[in-house]
């Protein structure tokens, strides 16, 4: 048996951090993961496509964003199965209940909406441990597990879970136990389990996997992108292959930047870049420049950001000094009340960064007037 798993598509992200140009690129490419995943399952021969938790990113979203992943959900070729989470739990508000998706549910779209056992095909079955509201008090995989006995011969069975498994992030009630979990697999309750709440493709055991959300949401992912491609032998045996899917990359870069040869080497990893439309980029840079290499930096930084879906100067983690260099602002050939204020900017950007990037936008625009 074959299926492909996936889960936090969170369909509706809004993603405020990015250029309000970038926004509609970032939100389709959510759609588009999901026709990726349904390709996959197609070229890979699985039986279905297994979705464990937040789907969308919340209960409280518009129609058309409801409405465009229905569309993008017809695209794939078998059934797929969802299960609620934490930004989707099955509550009174629940998108799972509401009208347009009751009335445009494609027709091999189900829900895991209940605790327990659900045949998903023909020999396989799936324990479900959906969300019923943003704050369980227990844990559901230990809860949907309790009392099953091992699946008849010749059935597949997987554990399909939402949330963090106890020592990878955080420990609160509904914290899903790893022993336990590993407990019930080796008494042969279920061969597999498949959990979703972390973005990055995990593997927790042999059978205890994350397969990551298919398109990145956060700088801190090491390895989103995925679906996972997962083999459940005859005699029980379990493999499993993560697929790329995703399009867009998130990417953190620390640089060095104390002279001309660095500020070259800066400017050539930003033109290098692939697919900068699909690319954020955050910049922790250090060092001391001149003005003139100042000025540049941030020439260079934006003619870069015009190109990328965002490139932002990562402040936490960015410490640049600018020190005047002999003869930075002389050729300029600044007289009068310009000169005066240049030499009240220099003796104040010892220790005032305000006064740095006054004396770097001086200098630009001066040299851009000069030329």
């Amino acid at each position: 048996m074959r299926f492909v798993a996936t889960a936090d598509w969170q369909i509706g992200m809004t993603a405020h951090f990015l250029e309000a140009e970038a926004r509609p690129r970032f939100a389709q490419a959510r759609l588009d993961a999901v026709r990726a995943t349904g390709r996959v399952a197609a070229e890979r021969g699985a039986a279905f496509v297994l979705v464990c938790g937040d789907v969308f990113e919340s209960n409280q979203l518009d129609r058309q964003v409801v409405g465009r992943a229905f569309d993008a959900l017809r695209d794939v070729p078998v059934p797929v199965w969802l299960l609620p989470g934490n930004h989707d739990p099955l509550d009174a508000a629940s998108v799972y209940r509401s009208p347009e998706f009751l009335a445009g549910c494609p027709e091999h779209v189900h829900v895991l909406d209940r605790p327990g056992l659900h045949e998903v095909a023909p020999g396989v079955e799936v324990v479900a441990a959906p969300w019923f509201s943003k704050r369980p008090l227990s844990d559901l995989v230990a809860d949907a597990l309790e009392g099953l006995e091992p699946p008849a011969p010749g059935t597949a069975r997987v554990v399909a879970g939402h949330g963090s498994v106890v020592g990878f992030d955080r420990t609160n009630p509904s914290t899903i136990s790893e022993p336990g979990l590993t407990a019930a697999l080796d008494a042969g309750l279920a061969h597999v389990a498949v959990l979703g709440d972390r973005h990055s493709t995990t593997r927790v055991t042999d059978r205890v996997w994350y397969p990551g959300a298919p398109e990145v949401t956060s700088r801190l992912e090491d390895d989103p992108g995925n679906v996972l491609v997962v083999d459940v032998a005859d005699d029980g045996a379990v493999s499993v292959e993560p697929v790329r899917v995703g399009a867009w990359r998130f990417v953190a870069h620390a640089a060095r930047v104390d002279s001309a040869a660095d500020l070259d080497a800066l400017e050539r990893w930003l033109r290098e870049q692939p697919a900068k439309e699909r690319t954020a980029v955050w910049l922790s840079l250090t060092g001391t420049l001149s003005v003139a290499e100042k000025a540049r930096l941030d020439a260079v930084l934006d003619d870069a950001g015009s190109l990328y879906a965002l490139l932002d100067l990562w402040a936490r983690h960015t410490d640049l000094a600018v020190r005047p260099a002999d003869g930075d602002m002389d050729e300029l050939g600044l007289t009068g009340f310009a000169r005066e204020a240049v030499d009240e900017l220099v003796a104040r950007s010892a220790d005032d960064p305000a006064a740095q990037d006054a004396l770097s936008l001086l200098y630009r625009l001066a040299s851009a007037g000069a030329r």
